[in-house]
């Protein structure tokens, strides 16, 4: 113990005999009480540390490893929003065995064994109708090859109560001269005039809306069938637009 009594703990004893009302001693006399003195506050809890930003270095990173950081991790984009099929933007993400396998970098070329393999799973996924491939309604077909409703998601997304979800033919192809459509496939200018109507042509045309991979591996035109964007029907009505002779495709 300490010989000296320190005058800080001194100082301390005196607020505590203060500040729970009593005196030093015993004088017999009646004392007033006194006022109690609030609870202390509970202590805070101690702050969270903080979040150091992981460190990246993009340069030690292949171009897919890069678009897989700041696809899903960087967050980069809005991966929770939902979509017209009933799930969320990361599931439109995640490739498929074949959008992996048409991932190639720049200057590649894919190789005979991935093309037959591509081919291959493209045709998996086709869907015939019942009773054969048949043609639809061409002006129904033509309505949905103009549109690009449907599948936009973001700040104004798509309602497919207030409207049908269409093919956007034109938006990548020429089809009929009353409407002006797009190069970057080829014209389908008079189609049905040009080829016929013969079952295997028909199943061709069918083949390549509902997914051209299986002719064309890692084309850029979209799997309208296999991705779920048309419907039978709708790929039906399309077919007639582009052969039935009364469609102004073939005029």
């Amino acid at each position: 113990m300490f010989k000296k009594t320190p005058i800080a703990a001194v100082a301390a004893v005196s607020l505590l005999l203060i500040a729970g009302g009593c005196a030093a001693t015993n004088t017999g006399k009646s004392v007033a009480p006194q006022a109690t003195a609030p609870a202390a506050a509970p202590a805070a809890a101690p702050a969270a540390p903080a979040v150091v930003a992981k460190k990246v270095d993009y340069t030690a990173m292949s171009p897919a490893e890069l678009a897989e950081y700041l696809i899903f991790e960087a967050e980069g984009y809005d991966l929770k929003q939902p979509t017209q099929e009933g799930t969320t933007g990361r599931a439109r993400l995640v490739q498929d065995e074949i959008q992996k396998a048409c991932s190639l970098g720049k200057g590649k070329e894919i190789d005979d064994k991935s093309r037959e393999k591509i081919m291959a799973l493209a045709a998996s996924t086709i869907k015939y109708p019942e009773g054969g491939i048949k043609l639809g309604d061409w002006k129904k077909g033509r309505e949905l090859a103009w549109s690009g409703y449907g599948y936009r998601t973001a700040h104004n997304p798509d309602n497919h109560a207030k409207g049908t979800p269409g093919g956007n033919c034109y938006n990548c192809h020429q089809i009929a001269t009353d409407r002006t459509g797009g190069d970057i496939g080829p014209s389908l200018t008079g189609f049905g005039k040009i080829r016929g109507m013969d079952p295997d042509t028909l199943k061709y045309a069918y083949d390549v809306i509902y997914n051209p991979h299986v002719y064309f591996a890692c084309t850029n035109m979209p799997r309208m069938g296999a991705s779920g964007v048309l419907s039978q029907a709708q790929i039906a009505d399309i077919l007639a637009y582009l052969f039935d002779p009364n469609s102004p495709v073939n005029k």
